[in-house]
C-alpha cells in the first residue's frame, strides 16, 4: 500500500490505495485460477511468476547497459551511474551482458556498436 505522503498530488491518495488493493486481488485472483485449474500450489505459482519476472527485468538491465555502453557516446554515462542505477558493480555493470545482447540492441536499434563505427577497442 502506499503510504502518506508518497503520492503525489496528494488528493490521489485514497484512488491510488483503492488501485493498489484491486491490482492486489486481481493477482490473487488470477494465480488461484490458474492453481486450481492445474492443482498446482498457489504460492508455488507466484514464486515461479517472481522468478520468470525477475529474470526478464535482469535480462532488460542487461540490455539497457549494452545500450548505454556500446551504442551512446563514451561521457554520457559515466560507469558509477550506470552501475548504481542498474544494481551492479562497477564491475559488473561494466561485464554484465555478452556480445550476443549488443547484437540483439543492434538488430533492435538497427544501428551498429559505437566501437564499430569509431574503430575504438574494447575497455
Amino acid at each position: 500500500m502506499p503510504e502518506p505522503g508518497t503520492v503525489t498530488p496528494e488528493d490521489c491518495f485514497y484512488d491510488a490505495c483503492d488501485q493498489t488493493e484491486h491490482e492486489r486481488q486481481q493477482y490473487t485472483d488470477s494465480i488461484e485460477a490458474v492453481a486450481l485449474g492445474t492443482d498446482a500450489d498457489p504460492l508455488i505459482l507466484a514464486l515461479e511468476k517472481a522468478q520468470a519476472e525477475k529474470k526478464a527485468a535482469d535480462h532488460r538491465i542487461r540490455r539497457l547497459l549494452a545500450y548505454a555502453r556500446e551504442f551512446r557516446p563514451k561521457s554520457r554515462y559515466p560507469l558509477h551511474e550506470l552501475a548504481n542505477a542498474s544494481g551492479y558493480t562497477i564491475s559488473g555493470a561494466r561485464t554484465a551482458y555478452t556480445s550476443d545482447e549488443v547484437r540483439l540492441v543492434q538488430k533492435q536499434i538497427n544501428r551498429d556498436p559505437r566501437r564499430a563505427s569509431t574503430g575504438e577497442n574494447p575497455s
